[in-house]
């Protein structure tokens, strides 16, 4: 079928060359223009003149700010970027494509069904749906050794757009890319990529061929579920990871190992500051050192509360569950929430604070002068984590956050971010961490109005501008409730986190039909939310901070127990006493 296929693509497009190409202006990122030909100039052709170093070098191109495949054909006029491995961009695509090199080896070696095969933010995997058997790390040698083989061949990645039915049919034989076609493509056509035997339904882009992947590495297999969803089928997960030198393959082992001995796992337990058990998954016993340092990173922030006028609440563990109803949650989000039944109602444990906090604000009449309102909150929140995603501290069911939300009036919003964003450097500077920001705006599905949209956004702006940091623009990633400030943080030995939270939210105000009677009486004024985190989950910073420090906790910090030093010695005797004791 694809061969049938792509003879007639490559006779239309040969067509549509010979009968619709025009000459069309190609812009790149310097300003300069290139004269090139529609349907028939590729950006690879572009790339090889200005110099084959570049084109070689050259992973991926953007199009008018859209990734395309080197070798496919420029239709108009248009800005052309030539993306290299370093480019975030292109590193996706570079481990897509290895992706799809490792599915190859995959599909020959297991015979079995493929499935979702993303590139990760260190990587890919690929998941495969196997009638009998498993993967073991024993097989990674044999898929290594044909991986290699793959790239050596240099199999070129072919695109091939193909109407949905067509797609059915060619797909019959996986039940999961069907899935695919049927529950995710909502448009008549869609596109599947081949390299040598492997044709595998995929957006793209990818690179030019096999051989453009200059070493990969197959490190860890894991079982998980179709789509996450513990009731459906059991699939097989293999990941890797790939660059262009074998040099920055062994940064990268070198990295692995630092990162391994490093694991807050294993700190922990030596160290003997928490464990887990089987008969409450998810959920973390603090051993006496571990609840010190809990407590104290909760303390440090009260400290900082009762400076930057928060006020601390304390509210219920277990609501009904008309409370998630009335929030929007119970619709988008009950699969992760741990409900039961008690007199014939449902109630479940609250996974956030926010719900809880708007009927802390609604439980009264409220006037502007209360304004801003800050709201701190350590409750306990619960969240039904599959038991495959559970990761030490990393990913729990049971945990505490810093959490607050600042009830606010729409002009009040530039300095209540700055003030966020202080008290976020201001935690982050006694830790030791750097950090990168991010201006997420509307999306393309947002609810509201536009203007309050656009306001909120010019706040968000000039606070960050305020701020002094450097920032980004993450255009319509925003949430649909409102527009949002991402951090991220880096640890010591180069990895990012995302901890902190400042998030405006224009939905739960209208949902919970929160007023304030405003300056000129006006008793129907809608308050606009801020969800602000600094920890975020305290268990989840404790995961950081451990790995970040590799155990060796600042003093301030420290669980172990303060030494008594005797009074009065000489330097000598001071020395002597000091080597007969444990510490250091």
């Amino acid at each position: 079928m694809y061969n049938k296929l792509k003879a007639e693509h490559d006779a239309l497009l040969a067509e549509r060359a010979a009968n619709d190409s025009k000459p069309i202006k190609v812009t790149l990122p310097d300003g300069k223009q290139v004269d090139a030909e529609s349907w028939k100039t590729t950006p690879y052709q572009i790339a090889c003149g200005i110099s084959q170093g570049l084109a070689d070098n050259t992973v991926i191109a953007k199009v008018n700010k859209m990734v395309w495949d080197l070798d496919r054909p420029l239709e108009e006029d248009c800005t052309l970027e030539l993306l290299k491995f370093e480019d975030e961009e292109a590193q996706a695509v570079y481990w897509h494509s290895s992706a799809h090199i490792m599915g190859e080896a995959m599909e020959r070696i297991y015979g079995g069904c493929l499935c979702y095969g993303p590139p990760i933010e260190n990587g890919f995997y690929y998941d495969m749906f196997l009638e009998e058997g498993g993967v073991s790390s024993n097989d990674f040698s044999a898929l290594e050794t044909l991986c290699k083989k793959i790239m050596k061949e240099k199999q070129a990645f072919e695109r091939l757009e193909v109407k949905k039915e067509t797609l059915l049919e060619m797909f019959k034989y996986n039940k999961f890319k069907c899935r695919i076609l049927n529950e995710k493509v909502n448009t008549p056509t869609t596109t599947v990529y081949r390299c040598g035997p492997l044709i595998d339904l995929c957006r793209g882009p990818h690179v030019r061929h096999t051989g453009k992947i200059k070493t990969i590495k197959i490190h860890k297999n894991s079982s998980t579920y179709w789509e996450g969803k513990a009731d459906m089928e059991s699939l097989q997960r293999i990941y890797g990871i790939s660059f262009p030198d074998t040099k920055m393959l062994k940064e990268w082992e070198k990295f692995q190992e630092e990162a391994k001995s490093r694991d807050h796992r294993k700190i922990g337990r030596d160290q003997e500051l928490f464990f887990f058990h089987e008969l409450s998954p998810g959920s973390c016993f603090f051993l006496p050192k571990g609840a010190y340092i809990y407590n104290t990173l909760i303390e440090f922030i009260r400290s900082e509360y009762r400076k930057r006028g928060f006020q601390e609440v304390v509210t219920p563990n277990v609501f009904n569950s008309k409370l998630w109803m009335t929030s929007g949650h119970w619709q988008h989000y009950s699969d992760n929430m741990f409900s039961f039944e008690v007199e014939k109602e449902i109630f479940a444990l609250k996974p956030m604070n926010c719900p809880g906090h708007c009927l802390m604000f609604d439980h009264r009449p409220r006037s502007w002068r209360e304004l801003p309102l800050r709201l701190a909150d350590f409750g306990v929140l619960h969240r039904n984590e599959l038991s495959g995603a559970l990761t030490g501290l990393t990913r729990v069911r049971r945990f505490q956050q810093d959490d607050a939300h600042i009830f606010c009036a729409m002009e009040q919003i530039e300095e209540e971010i700055k003030s966020c964003l202080q008290f976020l450097r201001t935690v982050y500077d006694v830790f030791g961490f750097s950090f990168k920001l991010n201006l997420s705006t509307r999306p393309e599905k947002y609810l509201g109005d536009i203007e309050v949209w656009n306001q909120a956004e010019k706040q968000l702006e000039n606070s960050l501008n305020d701020f002094g940091e450097k920032w980004e623009l993450n255009p319509g990633d925003g949430a649909f409730y409102g527009p949002k400030i991402d951090i991220q943080i880096k640890d010591a030995i180069g990895r990012y986190h995302q901890c902190a939270t400042i998030q405006l939210d224009f939905q739960l105000p209208v949902r919970f039909n929160l007023t304030f009677v405003s300056h000129d009486g006006n008793d129907k004024t809608r308050p606009v939310i801020i969800h602000r985190a600094i920890l975020g989950s305290v268990e989840r910073m404790i995961a950081i901070l451990t790995e970040n420090y590799g155990g060796k906790w600042p003093l301030w910090l420290s669980p172990q127990q303060v030494m008594v030093v005797p009074v009065g010695p000489t330097c000598d005797e001071y020395l002597d006493w000091l080597k007969s004791t444990s510490h250091k």
